[in-house]
């Protein structure tokens, strides 16, 4: 229990475990697609740590601590492949992201394999908060790491193998599952939820669709801009975007000349360019308010090549 630590990324709040002093296991969805969070200790100390590594696939995310401590507990990694239906296990976590250090027992209900991924089935009980935390056998040794449970199926809940989760610790690609019946476990998703976690899943794919709908207006305004620039710029831009036009709103960016009779052309470029801009820090903000996590709307701003630093400017 010593190893087990709430991990605090932003409004989300789940669960991980040692395994080094410096070294914290925990889900990629718990990170929330943050760059650093707050690890704290059952002892009420906080550390941060910055997420090292990824598995997106497995749902694994590796954490470094800043200020390692040297007699930190930590918990030994075991192998799927010494777990048998039937089992007892054990699953200590956070659940609600308020009651640390939370012990519930059950028994391995199965070992199934989702299409490259395999986990492990139990019936302990698992709560929103939980995700991250550790299943472990009798001897304390880790089997997976907590990761599911459904809403509406009591005794139905999913640890990643943790076999998955030693292969993002050594840094090598996961191996694939073993060669078994696939079953459509994802049909059961999705998994339980906090309202607010419900709420912020719908505004992330709301953000996701209107910067869908903007990316596509902007591939138009790419195509205009090529023709600006071949036939009424004189000069360089100046600097790195990931849409060349961004540097409208740059004055330094554009050192060259606008050709006579080319100005109703550039005018109606940059009001097209300023309706983009408007939709963006609209969307920004709503996605905010609703807390869309800034490493989400980071990412996906990058997905439609949308990311600027100035859109508020």
């Amino acid at each position: 229990m010593p190893a087990v630590v709430t991990i605090v990324s932003g409004n989300v709040r789940g669960s991980g475990f040692f395994v080094a002093p410096d070294a914290v296991i925990t889900n990629v969805h718990v990170v929330a697609g943050n760059s650093s969070v707050t690890v704290r200790r059952p002892d009420g100390r906080s550390v941060t740590a910055r997420v090292e590594r990824t598995s997106p696939q497995h749902d694994i995310a590796l954490l470094k601590v800043f200020e390692p401590a040297a007699d930190q507990a930590t918990i030994a990694l075991g192998s799927v492949q010494s777990v048998r239906v039937g089992q007892e296990v054990i699953a200590i976590g956070t659940p609600l992201g308020l009651l640390q250090n939370t012990v519930s027992r059950g028994i391995v209900s199965g070992v199934r394999d989702t299409g490259g991924a395999t986990l492990i089935q139990t019936d302990a009980a698992i709560n929103p908060g939980n995700s991250g935390g550790p299943l472990v056998d009798r001897s304390g040794v880790a089997v997976g790491v907590v990761n599911a449970g459904y809403s509406g199926r009591d005794g139905l809940a999913f640890a990643v193998a943790i076999d998955h989760a030693r292969a993002v610790v050594e840094g090598r690609a996961a191996a694939p599952a073993p060669a078994t019946a696939t079953t459509p476990y994802r049909a059961l998703m999705p998994a339980v939820q906090t309202p607010a976690d419900q709420a912020r899943t719908q505004a992330s794919a709301a953000y996701e669709q209107t910067l869908a709908q903007l990316a596509r207006h902007a591939d138009t305004l790419d195509g205009e801009w090529r023709r600006f620039r071949s036939g009424c710029y004189e000069g360089q831009i100046v600097g790195s975007f990931d849409r060349e036009w961004f540097a409208l709103w740059e004055p330094r960016a554009m050192r060259g000349a606008v050709s006579p009779g080319c100005g109703a052309y550039y005018s109606d470029m940059r009001g097209q360019a300023n309706q983009i801009r408007v939709a963006v820090v609209a969307a920004e903000e709503a996605a905010r308010q609703a807390d869309v996590q800034p490493g989400t709307r980071r990412e996906l701003r990058r997905k439609y090549r949308l990311e600027y630093s100035g859109w508020d400017r």
